[in-house]
């Protein structure tokens, strides 16, 4: 039987549609920039969504359980996101109330604690990203069952601290190639 070649690393170019979605959403939830544009919502779709969606299934083909479902899963959650703000403006569906918005978050929330836990195993940056990710999650949701100044201060800090989350995905994926190319680590994980 032939040797096959090994696969290539699928973990960043997830790691970075995620990292980089995350960033630029989470500028306009800590209150840079006051709508969600164009730009954001094609994140979400082509790299978000389905460039996660492409290394999810890269993961499956690498035997790796974790890195497909984490990648499918969160390109899914991009896709369903841009879904959700687009389908009302286009009359195909209705806004959902801020409170089942909040349903959805934790949703979220509970799968990526339950990720969390799957990643303990894991280098410390990628079990940050998933700790970070799920707190992220969770402030969402409390900001969309909460009203006035409260839902304010609770987006903003979620931004802030959905910044750092999607930078920490930005740093591990750009630290899996480096060190992967230079044979040596060069940036720690």
């Amino acid at each position: 039987m032939a040797d096959h070649p090994p696969l290539a690393n699928p973990a960043p170019l997830g790691l970075m549609g995620f990292g980089m979605t995350t960033v630029l959403l989470n500028l306009h939830n800590a209150g840079f920039f006051p709508e969600i544009d164009s730009m954001v919502l094609g994140m979400g779709i082509f790299f978000g969504g389905i460039a996660q969606i492409i290394a999810g299934i890269l993961e499956y083909r690498k035997g790796n359980t974790f890195g497909l479902t984490a990648f499918t899963a969160y390109g899914s959650f991009w896709l369903t996101l841009v879904a959700m703000l687009l389908l009302p403006k286009l009359g195909l569906a209705s806004a959902p109330p801020a409170a089942f918005v909040g349903c959805y978050l934790f949703m979220w929330g509970l799968f990526t604690a339950f990720m969390f836990i799957g990643s303990l195993k894991a280098n410390r940056t990628l079990r940050f990203i998933f700790g970070s990710l799920a707190i992220l999650f969770f402030l969402l949701a409390a900001e969309h069952w909460m009203v006035g100044s409260a839902a304010h201060l609770t987006g903003r800090i979620a931004g802030f601290e959905g910044i750092v989350c999607g930078a920490s995905a930005i740093y591990l994926a750009m630290a899996e190639v480096i060190n992967e190319t230079h044979g040596k680590t060069v940036l720690p994980i």
